[in-house]
């Protein structure tokens, strides 16, 4: 998942101080049916150690916070920095990515005692007004944590060959999407974060863009229509595909979407049957424009996204409340479900400037060889996604709930 830095952000400390309260005990309940041995799995380099995410988090409130900002305030240890800091090069070194799930020390309860810690610690700073662009960056900093754990531990306990359950199956409300196509006749659309409310620094500064007249799906496609994509042979015809994808696909065997089993498919509550009405998830870049080559439709552009997405609601949907299952169901909502594909490279703005000092790391470095995704899925914690909002993968990921809505061009 991206990570970047605060833009702008108007917040009263009190509701800080519940989005902090929150988020962080969101997070250890979640953690709540993992063994230790479970938290410390790595399955690829993509994906981090679940206690990892929760020392990470910790690590980022102790060091841009506390260490910072607290007068006294000495390290819980001096050696979680090389620990649990991820790519921030001006805050030294680090163990290697793939080494994070060689961490059989410190342990889930040692790493759950510092983060009780450090949340004491923090509730003077929650008050100050000076740091609440600060506060506001840790707390969507986490909320991005959270779906990366979720994700990562769903990657980890699917290498098991039993498959195993980390929550028990619940009956998912049934979905309704939405028939059509929403209809936009272009011109000049502004894009990007205004200077209301909290946002990260890669989605401004707004900026106009000229789009042509198109059509966006009203609903995300389907487990039923991508099956049809596969039995018409979609894997097996090179003319659907980039030329890139097609050498993916043949190098790794790719004949479906990860975590598909015939008519199963992996989910938190382990192996269970698919819903073909269901929106597709955990595909790739290379597979979403396939599939979109197939349907005689194309991926749209972050720009057209947005423009049909600017004032809808972004806390509604299927998006993630609780510690239970995430699992794709189908909604009305443009948010919600999953990660939606779109065309554009993840590029700067113009006039994009980097933050200064360490937190500048946590999202320009980025910007090269990746694709722009918008809205939310069934494991982002709501709230924490917007119109403006632009997430970015590389184009042979997957193991995210990552999913595609189509766009046409119109007269």
């Amino acid at each position: 998942m991206s990570g970047r830095p605060v833009q702008s952000v108007i917040a009263k400390p009190a509701t800080l101080s519940c989005g902090f309260d929150a988020v962080r005990a969101l997070s250890e309940t979640l953690v709540a049916p993992l063994s230790d041995a479970d938290a410390t799995l790595q399955s690829m380099e993509d994906a981090s150690p679940a206690k990892w995410h929760l020392a990470h988090t910790t690590w980022f409130w102790e060091t841009f916070l506390l260490r910072d900002h607290a007068a006294g305030y000495a390290l819980y240890d001096e050696q979680y920095p090389f620990l649990f800091n991820s790519y921030y090069e001006a805050e030294g070194e680090r163990i290697s990515r793939f080494s994070r799930g060689m961490l059989s020390r410190p342990t889930l309860p040692e790493i759950l005692a510092w983060r009780e810690h450090v949340n004491a610690a923090m509730q003077p700073l929650l008050e100050r007004e000076d740091l609440a662009s600060l506060v506001a960056l840790g707390i969507a900093h986490e909320q991005q944590h959270i779906e990366l754990l979720l994700t990562d531990i769903k990657h980890a306990l699917f290498q098991n060959p039993i498959k195993p359950a980390m929550w028990d199956a619940a009956d998912p409300p049934k979905g309704g999407q939405a028939e059509g196509w929403s209809e936009h006749p272009g011109g000049i659309a502004l894009i990007g974060h205004g200077h209301e409310g909290f946002a990260f620094d890669n989605e401004g500064p707004q900026h106009r863009v000229l789009l042509e007249p198109f059509a966006l799906s009203k609903r995300l496609v389907t487990n039923q229509e991508w099956q049809a994509f596969i039995d018409d042979g979609g894997y097996g015809d090179a003319r659907l595909w980039l030329s890139d994808g097609w050498a993916w696909v043949r190098e790794n065997g790719i004949a479906a979407p990860l975590y598909w089993s015939e008519e199963a498919h992996f989910t938190h509550a382990g192996m269970q049957d698919r819903d073909p009405h269901a929106p597709v998830t955990h595909i790739s870049y290379y597979e979403a424009d396939a599939f979109a080559t197939w349907a005689g439709a194309r991926l749209p552009t972050e720009f057209e996204w947005e423009a049909v997405a600017q004032g809808a609601d972004p806390n509604i949907g299927n998006q993630l409340d609780t510690a239970a299952p995430p699992l794709p169901t189908g909604c009305e909502s443009l948010f919600g479900d999953c990660w939606q594909f779109t065309r554009s490279a993840y590029l700067p703005y113009p006039r994009f400037r980097p933050a200064s000092g360490a937190v500048g790391e946590y999202n320009g470095k980025f910007m090269s060889g990746q694709f722009v995704l918008k809205g939310a899925s069934c494991a982002t914690v709501r709230g924490h996604s917007r119109a403006s909002y632009r997430n970015f993968f590389y184009p042979h990921q997957r193991w995210q709930f990552t999913g595609l809505r189509l766009a046409k061009d119109n007269p």
